[in-house]
């Protein structure tokens, strides 16, 4: 696939999102789902990540989200679009 076919998606995922799993869900829903990038929390309390693939995969990932692991309770998700920068794998980075 060409860098031309890919996007970027920049989120941030607000409500009870930290300390109930979601960042390893997120982790494991993007392998699952076959996107790049990463996931961290954030200081204020809420989740950052970034996703890179197709629009389809990407698009998925956004909405899975809106739902997250089974103990987050999300209220918001705020997502900006941005240049895909090669991105191929997924983790799990540090506290941003």
């Amino acid at each position: 696939m060409s860098q031309q076919d890919k996007i970027r998606a920049h989120v941030f995922v607000s409500g009870i999102v930290q300390g109930v799993g979601y960042r390893y869900s997120t982790l494991k829903q993007a392998q699952r789902v076959g996107v790049g990038g990463w996931v961290r929390n954030v200081p204020d309390g809420r989740v950052e990540a970034v996703f890179e693939g197709t629009k389809a995969n990407v698009e998925a990932m956004i909405r899975w989200c809106y739902r997250g692991s089974p103990s987050a309770e999300v209220t918001d998700v705020a997502v900006e679009y941005e240049q895909p920068q090669g991105m191929e794998s997924f983790a799990i980075e540090r506290r941003g």
